[in-house]
């Protein structure tokens, strides 16, 4: 069903919609229960980046989710099922919640013709712990959006979840989701990108830089001991502004500064967000065929074509940087394997940022009808890229050299659908914004013949990057 904006009562113009929720109100008052009822109406395209500037509360759970393509985009507002967990149970008990979810959700249209299915929201802390208790977000979040705007390759799709019980007004129902067409169909969807640095920042990093080095020398000697093959570290940058943080102002840039990068955001209902450009794909799946990245070893871009091919060149043929990206490979095909997978390795490549670029190497595999997308996003989180080798020993160690709270930074961030399908990236290049502060997040793999100094500086390219989006 398509739906305009007429001047025709939407009651009349929608009597399916009205008899639909009317049944499912009755069998609920029938059997003393509560439905979820999934509603899609296909709407005139939309930026849906648009609809949530303009309709997204910052006291509500929000989410905003863009592919590197910019052909699918997704802006979720408000929630009628959370689920806040902790513990190394997090991701079993999310795909609890989303089947308890699944045996209550009734769909219209029934036909299916929109092929559009519920998507549940999720974010998981890097720790299954956090040490510091005042960080603002769980170390797993999953939510069913109230609302959601969902654009794919030219169609665009309005999806209400709602509540139904016996005590529901269906006609007061159905002028909400009205209400809430007219609002999308009113805005003016005008994007201005807005790189001025007017705001007056002060900037201090989380570790001082010869504090970071000693750490980098130390897990250097860790290495060389054949302790640890790999240690990935991170530093932060904390930004005090003179006026709060446009977070829909920093998504429009990140948009457009990293246009290959999956663009996302993530809100705790209390006025923090998580946002950030990834370029690092952790899991998508679609019919049942996964594609994941790995993606380790780097090198800045050059400013000039023959610089930036020299560079390349430099990475390509760096022993370090390819014994770095073989460690990624190898734990994801045998995390793959160890879930009753057969990984394909495909063709190795450059995947080309802004101003970093990064070996890459994509790995598929179909997936069987019996394993969930967290099951393996559980297996593969923390990957050598973000952690280390061990992952578990490399955490403990990450824990003793680095002095501020990871929280959602290098951590799983994305989306399932009821089908199976999803997307998840590692949350990379990120930030976390509170008003007028944001912490910004970079990290850099230690291995052997790793130089301090050219870890810092990449440290710095990749905080630079971010810094450049907010406003």
């Amino acid at each position: 069903m398509t739906v305009s904006p007429c001047t025709a009562d939407f009651l009349i113009c929608n009597k399916e919609l009205y008899n639909f929720l009317l049944a499912a109100q009755q069998y609920c008052l029938k059997n003393n229960c509560q439905r979820i009822a999934n509603i899609s109406l296909e709407i005139k395209p939309v930026d849906p980046l648009t609809i949530f500037a303009n309709l997204a509360s910052e006291c509500q759970i929000n989410f905003y989710w863009q592919d590197p393509s910019q052909k699918e985009a997704i802006a979720a507002m408000g929630a009628i099922k959370k689920l806040e967990i902790t513990g190394k149970e997090r991701f079993k008990q999310s795909e609890y919640f989303i089947e308890e979810c699944r045996q209550k959700i009734i769909y219209f249209p029934q036909d299916n013709s929109l092929q559009s299915f519920p998507v549940f929201f999720c974010s998981f802390g890097f720790f299954d712990r956090n040490i510091n208790q005042n960080y603002p977000f769980a170390e797993a979040n999953i939510f069913l959006p109230r609302w959601q705007i969902s654009y794919n390759r030219g169609k665009c799709t309005l999806v209400a979840n709602l509540i139904i019980d016996a005590r529901v007004d269906i006609h007061k129902t159905i002028e909400k989701i009205w209400d809430k067409i007219q609002k999308i169909s009113n805005l003016k969807h005008n994007i201005e990108i807005n790189l001025l640095e007017s705001n007056k920042y002060i900037k201090k990093a989380v570790t001082d830089p010869n504090e970071f080095k000693i750490s980098i020398l130390s897990a250097l000697n860790a290495i060389n001991s054949n302790y640890l093959n790999k240690i990935v570290l991170a530093n932060a940058l904390d930004v005090s502004s003179n006026r709060n943080f446009d977070l829909f102002q920093s998504l429009i840039n990140l948009r457009y500064l990293h246009p290959n990068c999956y663009i996302f955001s993530t809100s705790n209902g209390k006025g923090q967000n998580f946002i950030g450009a990834s370029p690092e794909r952790l899991i998508s799946i679609r019919k049942n065929q996964l594609i994941t990245d790995a993606l380790a070893g780097s090198a800045p871009r050059g400013q000039t074509p023959t610089e930036d091919a020299a560079s390349a060149d430099r990475l390509i043929n760096s022993q370090k940087e390819r014994h770095e990206h073989s460690l990624v490979i190898d734990f994801i095909t045998q995390s793959l394997s160890e879930l009753g997978l057969s990984p394909e390795i495909l063709k190795p490549r450059l995947r080309r940022l802004s101003n970093i670029q990064h070996l890459w190497t994509p790995i598929r595999a179909t997936i069987p009808q019996n394993v969930h997308p967290l099951q393996i996003v559980a297996r593969l989180h923390p990957t050598p890229a973000v952690a280390g080798t061990a992952p578990d020993l490399a955490g403990n160690e990450i824990r003793r050299y680095e002095n501020f709270e990871r929280g959602l930074y290098a951590a799983p961030l994305g989306w399932i659908d009821l089908l199976g399908n999803s997307d998840f990236v590692v949350g990379i290049r990120s930030a976390l914004i509170d008003g007028d502060h944001a912490r910004l997040y970079a990290g850099a793999g230690i291995v052997a013949g790793s130089d301090p100094d050219k870890e810092i500086a990449e440290i710095q390219l990749k905080l630079q990057a971010l810094l450049k989006a907010l406003v």
